[in-house]
């Protein structure tokens, strides 16, 4: 008999440093457990809901979440340290743009769409994370979804429409009625909630677990 897959939803933000660490470890987690199949989900979150459509200035989002750009360096310096144990690049000093993530999730929604939702949410995050990109501008945006294999011409349309505004603000509140206000947060079948940057033992040992008591539940 054959294994049933293991639904694995990932509630995250492109912008939260930690679900870019986070995305690695899931993934490194899933090499250790080749045998377990799994259909892994990424689902929207707003870190922060409350910057508006257009993004505002870097400087002016850290000031009114850290209360200063001084003071998120030193958060900043332990997040770039364990960014780099992962093999990722964090260089807060070259973001200059705080987005609103709507379009970003609405990219990864109709990148899901042709199987590329993975691929969408990496080059987001590189792009924002890595190469300081600004999100806010739509012809980044274009030039990401194009990179992930999605219609140039079409995304631009799309994106200069309200195209899925409402599904991916919806799945955001959704999550965040579950009570998820931390990310990343891993739930597994829908059951069984791990919330931050787990290690990727960890994340293995729960997958194994979960998708054991699955199976052990379908086949009785």
């Amino acid at each position: 008999m054959s294994l049933k897959p293991l639904i694995i939803d990932v509630v995250s933000d492109v912008v939260c440093p930690w679900c870019y660490i986070g995305k690695h470890r899931i993934e490194e987690a899933l090499k250790l457990v080749p045998d377990v199949p799994v259909e892994l989900n990424y689902r929207p979150f707003f870190l922060n809901p409350w910057v508006p459509r257009e993004g505002i200035s870097r400087e002016q989002y850290l000031t009114t979440k850290f209360g200063s750009v001084e003071a998120y360096k030193g958060i900043a310096g332990r997040v770039v340290a364990a960014a780099e144990e992962e093999g990722l690049s964090y260089r807060p000093d070259k973001v200059a743009r705080q987005p609103n993530t709507t379009d970003c999730h609405r990219l990864i929604h109709w990148a899901g769409q042709i199987g590329k939702a993975p691929e969408m949410k990496q080059r987001l995050m590189e792009l924002y994370f890595r190469d300081g990109g600004d999100l806010t501008d739509t012809e980044v945006l274009v030039q990401a979804a194009a990179d992930c294999g999605l219609n140039a011409a079409v995304v631009r349309k799309m994106l200069a429409t309200e195209d899925d505004v409402a599904l991916v603000s919806g799945q955001a509140q959704e999550a965040a009625e579950k009570g998820i206000s931390g990310v990343p947060t891993y739930v597994f079948a829908q059951k069984y909630a791990v919330s931050g940057a787990q290690d990727p033992q960890m994340l293995a040992q729960a997958i194994r677990q979960v998708s054991s008591e699955v199976n052990a539940a379908a086949a009785e």
